[in-house]
């Protein structure tokens, strides 16, 4: 059976997207992945046949230009401005050409990103199977918790379930320019589809979630395909990042990242570095991407290494603290090691990220809105000098250890293709934790 991957061609979905595609590989299953050209580069260093649609569209080099739009901005106009400007574009170009790209390939069935959303349309319109990937945070709009975009605590009384019915209103008015692009496809090829229903098209095989159990709310109403796994991280199959390893001094490591898409905002990352500053004792690792000027970031303390990318599990496996802006990946990857954080959200699910890592103990959160030099240098202190946050954080790496993720994924999507499971290094399957 050959099995198609779909993934948004963004580095925080290629990456697990890989990872997930090279584990069922690996399992001896025939696996292409489908992507517009920048993602043959991710795909070529997981060691994936790659295929690619919307060259047209989307030729090489376009996807880093059009998504740097969202670099500047933060909160509900990232959002607005992806769904409205970004994402109706991409899944136009795969309605269009997947079905026949699909054809050629020999493709039988598909896993499809999630946040890729209504690519599962071609699925079914081509009677193909599918399941599908959260790579991000899942998206709860049953108001039984916060909609992972807002950072509001997890409560039941009844005004904050009032509440969380709000956001889920809120959220899903973000999808109309999205949903007009991709009504009229539906509508030629005879698919009905409720689109007041957020579930409608979701894989009735199997919905996996790289994120343990434990980390999620508790309550989560889950139809019955959905399967808790773990991270989709092994530290192979990426291009290498060059890094200054000489620089390092032994001295306790701070790591701070922003990610790779909303991470244009130069205040924040001065402030980063008017806190750490005056610390003693400690080295920071500054990683600021490519769409900032460093001009405007201020003066880099004598403790710190300022670089545009980093190699980001191996100095988490170095680091006492992390400061992030709650994106999934690394927030998966920093409890994989053990290691706390102070998250500073910027949009998309980090807010939702940023409230589970506070809820669970692994570490503190500040509202951009609220962002000070004084705010996070209290934090910082905060969690650092705490042991409670490293010891919940290191409850969460055996969490994650147990769990062993990719397995736990591949064995769910393989059973829901029917094809038989195999037994992983240790002569047992992994364990699937379900909704």
């Amino acid at each position: 059976m050959k099995i198609g991957f779909l993934s948004l061609p963004l580095s925080g979905h290629l990456n697990p997207m890989t990872s997930l595609a090279r584990k069922l590989q690996s399992r001896g299953n025939d696996v292409v992945f489908l992507g517009v050209p920048d993602v043959e580069p991710f795909a070529r260093a997981a060691g994936l046949e790659f295929v690619s649609y919307g060259e047209r569209e989307y030729p090489t080099g376009s996807i880093a230009r059009i998504w740097s739009r969202v670099a500047k901005l933060h909160g509900k106009e990232v959002l607005r401005y992806t769904l409205r400007e970004l994402s109706p574009g991409l899944v136009k170009a795969a309605l269009e050409h997947l079905p026949e790209t699909i054809a050629e390939t020999g493709i039988e069935t598909l896993v499809i990103d999630k946040i890729y959303f209504f690519v599962e349309l071609v699925a079914m319109h081509l009677g193909i199977p599918f399941v599908h990937v959260w790579n991000v945070l899942n998206l709860d709009m049953s108001g039984s918790t916060p909609a992972c975009s807002f950072s509001w605590p997890h409560e039941t009384t009844p005004e904050a379930l009032a509440r969380n019915l709000e956001g889920v209103v809120e959220v899903g008015s973000y999808f109309g320019p999205l949903v007009e692009a991709v009504q009229p496809y539906a509508e030629k090829l005879g698919i009905e589809v409720d689109w007041n229903d957020p579930n409608d098209t979701l894989s009735r095989l199997a919905v996996v979630s790289q994120i343990p159990r434990e980390f999620d709310y508790p309550g989560i109403p889950w139809p019955a395909q959905f399967h808790y796994t773990g991270p989709f991280h092994d530290g192979e199959g990426r291009e290498p990042v060059p890094f200054p390893w000489e620089k390092l001094t032994g001295r306790r490591l701070i790591y701070a990242s922003l990610g790779t898409l909303v991470n244009g905002l130069e205040h924040v990352y001065r402030t980063i570095l008017e806190a750490v500053a005056p610390l003693s004792g400690v080295q920071v690792v500054l990683s600021v991407g490519r769409n900032v000027d460093l001009d405007k970031i201020g003066p880099v303390p004598s403790n710190t290494i300022v670089v545009r990318s980093a190699p980001q599990v191996e100095l988490l496996k170095r680091a006492a603290l992390c400061i992030t802006h709650a994106g999934l990946n690394t927030a998966l990857e920093a409890l994989a090691q053990g290691v706390p954080m102070v998250a500073i959200p910027i949009s998309y699910d980090q807010p939702g990220v940023a409230a589970r890592i506070a809820y669970h103990g692994a570490g503190e959160f500040i509202e951009l809105e609220e962002l000070s030099t004084q705010r996070l240098s209290q934090v910082i202190q905060k969690v650092r000098m705490n042991p409670t946050y490293r010891e919940k954080a290191r409850y969460f790496q055996k969490v994650i250890t147990d769990a062993r993720g990719l397995d736990a994924a591949s064995e769910a999507i393989e059973r829901a293709f029917g094809i038989t499971p195999v037994a992983d290094s240790a002569g047992e399957e992994a364990e699937l934790s379900h909704a």
